[in-house]
């Protein structure tokens, strides 16, 4: 099985481009956090309707699923800091217009599923360009770290700043959390506006080259890469597993547990605080035992984790396992990232980066009908030993795709990339 990561690293600098980089991804957190908690609280004072409610959400993943592959082909055609700082922009002046509405009296669910829309259809250009840009701004041997702090600094912005805050927000005006949202889009588009880079070389698109072609020779490349083809595979079972688990936890809580609302803020804060220590333990985890033996230790660990949410009916036990599975859920996602950054040569990052994302959108949702299912059919104890086997599939469906012969990297000649110069 292939090793090699990070031992001998140094983290990445924060001074110039990463810096820069990480600011921007920690303020869109922040601001992207009021606006989600925001906005079913809007529509439920708009509306009784649990459809309509639920619309809302909903509207806010259909974009991945229809444009998360368009974006990532849009993202491998553009210079993806200057794209990355044109979305924050209209995202910014898209919220702040919603902002103004709300404050005159003007909202409606119809404007809420336009605005969740519009602003993840934008977002699927944006993630998909900051995970192409990224490896210009970080040597390859740094991507690791950098990752583990992008990912921790955005959970730290939106599960324990943001999210709170949302309360006091609205009980000072109804816009006042889209308005904070607006400047925070702002802001982070001033940031990446901000950044020195040279474009990555990339191979010249073939005369008559269209979207369409070029998504599918991102397809392509994902498919006939074994390591990216297994992450890809392990990625879609685990979020099936996650969308069984999220969408029946509050049921675990309450009704098998009796907790109530406290056992149920308890545990996901569990979850949340396990996931910040992940972010800052990966690279020591990384350094023992490689990135892709890291992965299959977190998929493990989560299974176990699992099973003990699903087989031991006390709160004490649900939220220490949660703990454990936010830990090794940050080190999954670092790691998976990570890898999938190396091995894709540099001008099919933002295709194969949203092939990834779409996989996993698309994969929670289905998941969240399962362990609704599964609730329903044998109770609530049921959803976490699902999501259970679903992670042993995850975690066996990489083993066949990292032999040994297999590199971490893809070859230099496909990967070359311009370093930060600022």
């Amino acid at each position: 099985m292939v090793s090699g990561g990070e031992s001998g690293a140094s983290a990445p600098a924060w001074r110039g481009g990463f810096g820069r980089l990480w600011s921007a991804a920690v303020l869109s957190s922040f601001g992207d956090a009021l606006r989600t908690a925001a906005l079913p609280l809007t529509a439920a004072a708009l509306t009784d309707d649990p459809l309509l409610i639920a619309s809302v959400t909903a509207s806010g993943y259909l974009p991945w699923i229809v444009f998360g592959l368009l974006g990532g082909a849009v993202a491998d055609r553009v210079d993806q800091r200057r794209a990355m700082g044109a979305v924050d922009a209209a995202r910014g002046l898209l919220t702040a217009a919603f902002a103004v509405a709300v404050a005159l009296g003007h909202a409606s669910i119809g404007l809420l599923i336009a605005l969740a829309f519009a602003l993840t259809t934008l977002q699927t250009l944006f993630d998909n360009a900051a995970t192409a840009l990224l490896p210009a701004l970080v040597p390859a041997e740094r991507l690791g770290s950098a990752n583990a702090r992008l990912m921790t600094g955005q959970r730290i912005a939106g599960g324990l700043l943001g999210t709170p805050l949302v309360p006091l927000l609205l009980a000072a005006g109804a816009a006042v959390p889209f308005g904070v949202d607006a400047v925070t889009f702002l802001a982070a588009a001033a940031l990446v506006a901000s950044l020195r880079t040279t474009a990555p070389d990339r191979a010249p698109r073939a005369a008559g080259s269209t979207l369409r072609r070029e998504i599918a020779e991102g397809l392509r490349a994902l498919r006939g890469d074994r390591a990216l083809r297994g992450l890809c595979a392990a990625s879609a079972l685990c979020n099936i597993g996650m969308g069984a688990l999220i969408a029946t936890l509050v049921l675990l809580v309450t009704d098998r547990l009796g907790a109530g609302s406290a056992g149920y803020v308890a545990a996901t804060t569990a979850y949340t605080v396990g996931a910040l220590a992940g972010g800052v333990g990966n690279r020591w985890l990384v350094a023992r035992t490689g990135p892709v033996r890291a992965v299959l230790v977190a998929g493990t660990v989560q299974t176990g984790a699992l099973v003990v949410m699903g087989a031991i009916p006390r709160l004490a036990a649900l939220i220490a396992a949660m703990a454990v599975f936010g830990f090794m859920g940050m080190v999954w996602n670092v790691n998976t990232t990570t890898l999938m950054q190396r091995r894709t040569p540099v001008d099919l990052l933002g295709r194969v980066g949203s092939a990834f994302r779409t996989v996993a959108v698309a994969g929670a949702p289905l998941g969240a009908l399962l362990g609704g299912a599964a609730a329903a059919a044998w109770g609530a104890r049921t959803p976490p030993l699902l999501a259970a086997v679903f992670f042993v599939l995850s975690v066996a469906a990489l083993i066949p795709g990292i032999p040994a012969h297999v590199p971490v990297e893809a070859p230099p000649a496909d990967a070359t990339t311009t370093r930060a110069t600022g």
